[in-house]
């Protein structure tokens, strides 16, 4: 069994796969799309991750704002939740995703990435934050 860690943004997918043990949390990909509105193509490639590393539950980072509200981009992940559930048939858990962005950029800039290129790799860190965190969560759950 693995999961899949998502980072739903206006034009890109940032993907994560757990290893099979469901330690670690590895980028995988960025899924690219030219319009927000347009996730045939986006939903077919996460369909073929799904089979290839034989994925049996979905993680998807809810953007919250920081005061623990819902804004405009946390109702467009719920409605993608939805599309996920509905195409690939796999349960879709929602993640808090606070400050994920913020901390692949900082792991970025520590790895001596150049600012140039931290753009076409935050996504896919992003969503292995994402998954990481739900990893450990579910790890904590097992040892209490």
């Amino acid at each position: 069994m693995r999961i899949m860690g998502l980072d739903y943004g206006s034009k890109t997918v940032g993907v994560a796969i757990s290893d099979p043990l469901l330690m670690t949390a590895q980028g995988m990909e960025v899924i690219e799309r030219k319009e927000e509105n347009k996730l045939r193509k986006t939903l077919a490639r996460i369909e073929e991750l799904i089979v290839e590393y034989e994925v049996e539950e979905i993680v998807l980072g809810l953007p919250k704002n920081m005061n623990d509200t819902l804004g405009e981009r946390a109702d467009l992940s719920l409605e993608f939740k939805e599309k996920l559930e509905r195409r690939t048939g796999l349960p879709v858990k929602m993640w808090d995703e606070r400050l994920t962005t913020v901390a692949a950029d900082k792991a970025m800039m520590e790895a001596g990435i150049r600012r140039e290129q931290r753009k076409k790799h935050a996504d896919r860190i992003a969503a292995c934050f994402i998954l990481q965190g739900y990893l450990d969560y579910r790890k904590n759950r097992e040892n209490i």
